[in-house]
């Protein structure tokens, strides 16, 4: 449990307001409950970014953790919501839950008043729904590739530009390693479970050999084509040469450990993994950095799917006051310079890139501008509430490409027709 406290805000407040207001003390002492997936060191770091609402007041959050996959969160909070649960008061929601989830949770736009101008602008609309802001940012995401410095030296290699040219490298580093008796070493490991990681592992590879959206901003199926083709053929390719048989069973943290434990040349993750690979008893710390995503071919370009994770009040909440206001302190530049300096994760307030505290500490952080420069969003926004299904029908495609189950042509073409199917007249 963390302790805090959180005074009604009212409506239109600048956020220096609200949060001098939050800190006055408690009228009575309640328990907030904030249901989020926790991953990595997450329920320590959100230990720490509560802390200074632990000192000043006498309210408690009680942090209900949820399942790693996004895909069974997700599930778990629309029972919650459709059931009218007033036991979690705050949702921890991905960027692409704002459209589905909207009529759910709490406006909080007035809430949040001025305090909106410090953050990235996509992020904000990326959580409104019909002009409803459903959510504030507590930190952004976008992946990279995740690279070992010495074994590139030690081979003579180069940081990969394309995937192919990631590929060869990888075998190159794989075969050596295992030369000299490292039999568990793989060359590059990636998230190939069947479940939202894996929509957003093979966006990438679509969109940076050029093949489209899955669906496109004015709502066409862009999936099945040649250049989709070529990027999924070569992902299965990588599976159980390059990558793990297992692969197509790893989430984030399956990747992390086996790149963390020094099984592994490359790795595509999320930022939370680069601090948990500098911490002082990881076995490659001081020995990896990060690039931007391999382009798809000398013709394509570097892809990166948005992502971020999002503070949501729930309408059921019987502490609908303390709630936002916590939110509007999850949110704040406080709350995330703690939490970029604790775990990593990517500040959504645009002036903490310019922190000196946090470019000594992670200059990762400042750097990673330029993966934002490659970002690509879900098609979340074309595809509104049947957003989950499109995901769905997705992976579930490319995994059994990646399985054996059918090639890469095969399954996206009847994936199209699934998904004509499923928009019907319009989505």
């Amino acid at each position: 449990m963390f302790k805090f406290h959180a005074r009604t805000l009212p409506a239109g407040a600048l956020a220096a307001a609200a949060l001098s207001l939050a800190f006055t003390g408690p009228a009575r002492a309640v328990e907030v409950s904030f249901a989020a997936g926790v991953v990595g060191s997450f329920f320590e770091d959100f230990a720490a970014v509560v802390k200074p609402w632990e000192e000043k007041t006498g309210n408690t959050v009680k942090l209900v953790p949820m399942p790693a996959s996004t895909s069974d969160q997700f599930a778990q909070y629309r029972l919650w919501l459709a059931a009218g649960n007033s036991d979690i008061d705050l949702y921890m929601t991905d960027v692409i839950w704002a459209p589905q989830l909207a009529e759910q949770f709490v406006d909080l736009r007035e809430s949040a008043g001025a305090a909106l101008d410090a953050h990235f602008p996509s992020v904000i609309e990326s959580q409104t729904a019909d002009g409803r802001l459903v959510a504030l940012p507590l930190y952004t995401d976008a992946p990279a590739l995740y690279y070992r410095k010495d074994l590139l030296e030690k081979y003579g290699a180069k940081v990969p530009e394309t995937w192919q040219e990631l590929t060869e490298t990888a075998q190159l580093i794989q075969d050596g390693e295992r030369a000299e008796g490292k039999s568990d070493f793989w060359g590059f490991v990636w998230q190939g479970n069947a479940y939202e990681g894996l929509t957003c592992d093979a966006l990438e590879w679509i969109k940076s050999f050029g093949g489209g959206q899955i669906v496109e901003p004015d709502g066409t199926i862009s999936v099945n084509n040649e250049k989709a083709v070529e990027a999924i053929d070569l992902a299965a390719s990588w599976v159980g040469t390059i990558s793990p048989p297992g692969v197509i069973a790893y989430q984030e943290e399956e990747a992390r450990g086996v790149w963390q434990t020094g099984n592994a040349a490359f790795m595509r993750n999320w930022p939370y993994a680069y601090a948990l690979g500098s911490a002082e008893d990881s076995p490659i710390k001081g020995l990896f950095d990060t690039a931007p995503l391999p382009r798809g071919g000398e013709d394509g370009s570097s892809a990166a799917t948005l992502g971020g994770w999002n503070v949501a009040v729930s309408k059921y909440s019987e502490h609908q006051d303390e709630a936002i206001s916590l939110a509007l302190y999850l949110s704040s530049a406080e709350a995330q310079k703690t939490l970029a300096l604790r775990a990593g994760n990517l500040p959504t307030v645009i002036s903490l890139y310019d922190d000196p505290d946090i470019a000594a500490k992670y200059p990762i952080i400042p750097a990673w501008k330029d993966v934002f420069m490659h970002a690509v969003p879900r098609p979340s926004a074309p595809t509104k509430k049947k957003y989950n299904e499109v995901s769905a029908k997705f992976w579930s495609a490319v995994h059994d490409t990646l399985g054996g189950n059918g090639t890469a042509a095969e399954n996206l073409e009847l994936l199209e027709l699934d998904l004509d199917d499923l928009k019907g007249s319009a989505w």
